[in-house]
């Protein structure tokens, strides 16, 4: 090939490709060095020589969808260019997360299969803020999670066996509130404590004050009256 017919050729053209393929079956070839900025991704063409033709698709985790997948590779076309500044960075974030709830975590998820830590961070906090003060019922509702436990088991550690991130992310906020209801619980405690009223009747504080049922303030209001009598004897008789 000529140096005339190098110069025509598009940069696009000498690209390397990899074929993907998600659980529904379809297979899409997508730009190497955008899906090899996933560790997942990265490890089945190193490792394992995989994603060279559609014959040898990469098949990506069941939790990464083609939408996601679609989304992961937007992200991963624009952090993998070098030289961009921090401000191009956090401004394309911003407007990258601004999704609904339901296809947030599903990216969430999605990131988190394919090993993409900064987007797993990203989506994270995204979803934090939208939980943030929120009761465990409205958490439920925002997650379509079943609401058919107890106040307590609510607060419960709830079980991750596919190590999803949206789980992770309730199980922290769940600690957290168990603490501020534990500091609650204490304050209430003390508050009992101190608001506590003597039930005790007028003629029994008094029998008590008296010296009745051997009370002690009237035991020692008798020893003081012993002791005055002695000295005032004592003074008497020098």
């Amino acid at each position: 090939m000529s140096e005339v017919d190098m110069a025509v050729i598009k940069p696009e053209m000498m690209k390397s490709y990899i074929w993907l393929q998600t659980a529904d079956g379809s297979i899409q070839q997508v730009e190497q060095e955008v899906a090899m900025f996933c560790p997942m991704i990265c490890h089945e063409v190193i490792q394992k020589g995989m994603g060279s033709s559609k014959s040898h698709a990469i098949s990506v985790p069941q939790r990464v969808n083609p939408a996601s997948l679609s989304l992961i590779l937007d992200y991963c076309r624009f952090h993998q260019v070098p030289g961009r500044s921090n401000k191009e960075r956090k401004s394309f974030d911003e407007k990258f997360i601004r999704m609904d709830t339901k296809r947030l975590c599903e990216l969430t998820s999605a990131a988190d299969s394919l090993q993409l830590k900064p987007l797993v961070d990203l989506t994270s906090r995204a979803l934090a803020r939208i939980i943030e003060g929120r009761s465990p019922e409205e958490i439920r509702e925002i997650f379509h999670l079943p609401d058919d436990l107890t106040e307590e088991e609510k607060l419960e550690p709830l079980k991750n066996t596919t190590d999803d991130p949206r789980i992770r992310l309730l199980n922290r906020l769940y600690a957290k509130k168990r603490k501020e209801l534990k500091e609650k619980e204490k304050l209430k405690i003390v508050e009992v404590e101190e608001d506590r009223v003597d039930d005790r009747s007028v003629d029994d504080l008094l029998s008590f004050i008296n010296g009745g049922e051997g009370g002690i303030i009237g035991c020692w209001f008798f020893c003081a009256l012993i002791l005055n009598s002695c000295c005032s004897i004592f003074f008497l008789i020098v």
